[in-house]
């Protein structure tokens, strides 16, 4: 789970101080941030155009191909590299001879959708509860904040297995891991959330708002929102390679999405009896999610320091120059 954003200081004015044109700059300084903006742009296309991709490529994702595995020794791929070829650009399956660079871009759109619903689902809960908890009265912030502490204390993995393993089979996968992964993952996010919008509510511009006689809804929405952009998306963007991960270990252990849909997890759960006979069935998938996690870290730390340069990166990676420090 991403680290906590540090809460400004009290009386301090938290808005950010500079614009989109300083925040691209700062970003841009960033080689790192820069070629993992290229690489989570490219995962993202492919999972957008995996229709196209499979077509031209000239393979359907749950079409079976008996002939192209040896039914002597299990199902083993006939060929080199898993049946590597022309017409099956990364192989086929082991077992069943589904193609497999089909299977992985399809498997992209669900692995990478499911993150983002997940994700979207965080920042709604996330936000609405700790801004409720930053502006309410004590009981309100009191009921909220122990509720936050109580799912925080809850053993993430543990819960949504317990919650997907008694949904019935007929609802969709997708959905659900969506819902359950959203549902017990936004508790820190709402604690940041919390933290800066009491910071928040004591600058100036609030003030003057409260005295004004808006409502709470008003002053959360032009007042509030836009001091919380920076850290809001800040974690959203750390929160997604955690997602990535969460529904792939999901879907390895048996509980996730289930066949004929693919996914990367899902994959890499079928592929833990085939890693010697078939290497290229566990290593494509597993390749892939490391690629996109990491992307996705180092794209999330650039953000990070973009949007407030204040704060150190962890990483250490394309940072560091004098001038990028002063940009």
């Amino acid at each position: 789970m991403a680290e906590a954003l540090p809460a400004p200081e009290a009386g301090t004015d938290t808005a950010p101080a500079s614009g989109a044109l300083p925040f691209r700059r700062r970003l841009r300084a960033r080689r790192s941030a820069l070629v993992a903006a290229v690489v989570v742009a490219l995962l993202a296309l492919v999972a957008l155009a995996a229709p196209l991709l499979a077509a031209v490529e000239g393979q359907d994702p749950n079409a079976f191909h008996a002939e192209l595995v040896d039914s002597a020794t299990g199902g083993v791929p006939l060929g080199s590299f898993g049946g590597i070829s022309a017409d099956h650009w990364l192989g086929v399956e082991p077992l069943t001879g589904r193609d497999l660079f089909a299977r992985v871009v399809y498997g992209a759109r669900v692995s990478l959708g499911v993150a983002l619903a997940a994700t979207l689902v965080q920042v709604a809960i996330g936000v609405t509860l700790g801004m409720a908890a930053g502006l309410g009265n004590r009981l309100v912030d009191q009921v909220i904040s122990r509720t936050t502490d109580i799912v925080v204390a809850l053993p993430v993995m543990v819960t949504a297995l317990g919650a997907l393993a008694v949904v019935p089979a007929g609802f969709p996968r997708p959905v659900l891991i969506a819902g359950m992964v959203g549902l017990v993952g936004w508790a820190h996010l709402s604690k940041v959330v919390r933290a800066q919008t009491l910071a928040l509510r004591r600058t100036d511009h609030v003030s003057a708002a409260r005295l004004s006689g808006w409502s709470g809804t008003r002053i959360a929405r032009r007042e509030l929102l836009p001091g919380l952009a920076a850290p809001v998306i800040t974690y959203a963007v750390l929160l997604f390679p955690g997602n990535i991960v969460m529904e792939a270990a999901l879907s390895f252990l048996g509980v996730g999405i289930k066949p004929p849909t693919p996914s990367w997890g899902q994959m890499l759960s079928d592929a833990d009896t085939w890693y010697q006979a078939a290497p290229t069935y566990l290593l494509v998938p597993a390749l892939l999610l490391f690629v996109t996690v990491l992307a996705l870290t180092v794209l999330g730390e650039g953000v990070r320091n973009a949007l407030d340069p204040r704060v150190a990166s962890r990483l250490r990676v394309g940072t560091g120059t004098g001038k990028e420090a002063g940009a």
